[in-house]
């Protein structure tokens, strides 16, 4: 049976992490829930937590939809949570990293600062195929349609099975009942929202989160999101470029 760790940046307590796990049984996964103890949202692949001696207070906790689940709440973030669940806290170590339903979608090379496509992107790098799937709610929802999200990845767990260890999707849904099927696009150029410094004086700086005036490429993964499409991409975590080092001496 395949193993699956299901993990968020949402916390422990957020409805799409539970939404998630319940499909991922249901689905046959052997799963294991492990999550952040707070909330974690662009801790991007972050391995910093709340130590005491050297050691990192995990929690059990009983999920009520899943009682019978192994769940635990972590004081570390995802990006943290998926790199010892490797090297085994939580048992074997997990063929299969499932992290969202995030709240909120993660498109563009803005991912870059995700909590949720960390957790995903560290998995994979540590051999396990990974999955990041997140539900576009917008800045101001009045309804969660964390079903959409979910059918969408167990929908894709037999695409990524079929793919190289090591291998990372990330995935966003509209907040809608159904949505168009899934697309497969490219990263838009940064994201749907990004952080600006709303105000700022010698002792502090407070942020503020946009939305982008720019309209993104028509095969982004931010574009085909607006128009319905349930976006997938495909990702990797750190590559090396070639430069001319020649030139430089």
């Amino acid at each position: 049976m395949t193993r699956a760790l299901i993990t968020n940046d949402d916390g422990i307590e957020a409805p799409g992490l539970s939404a998630l796990a319940v499909a991922a049984a249901g689905a046959g996964l052997d799963v294991t829930v492990a999550a952040p103890a707070v909330q974690s949202s662009g801790s991007s692949a972050s391995i910093m937590a709340s130590e005491s001696d050297g050691r990192i207070r995990v929690d059990r906790r009983t999920m009520e939809t899943l009682p019978e689940v192994r769940t635990f709440a972590v004081h570390g973030g995802p990006g943290l949570i998926a790199m010892i669940a490797a090297r085994g806290a939580f048992g074997a170590p997990p063929d299969l990293v499932l992290s969202g339903v995030n709240h909120g979608a993660n498109v563009g090379r803005a991912i870059l600062h995700s909590g949720t496509v960390g957790a995903a992107l560290t998995g994979a790098l540590n051999g396990a195929r990974a999955m990041a799937v997140s539900l576009d709610v917008g800045m101001n929802p009045e309804e969660f349609h964390w079903d959409t999200a979910v059918r969408a990845a167990i929908e894709l767990l037999p695409v990524l099975s079929a793919q190289p260890r090591g291998t990372a999707l990330n995935v966003n849904a509209p907040n809608r009942v159904d949505s168009r099927g899934l697309r497969q696009c490219t990263l838009a150029p940064f994201g749907i929202v990004h952080t600006t410094v709303a105000e700022s004086d010698e002792s502090y700086v407070q942020l503020a989160v946009e939305e982008l005036p720019n309209v993104p490429t028509d095969d982004s993964d931010a574009a085909c999101l607006a128009e319905g499409w349930t976006t997938v991409t495909g990702i990797d975590s750190v590559v090396e470029r070639r430069f001319d080092l020649e030139r430089i001496s």
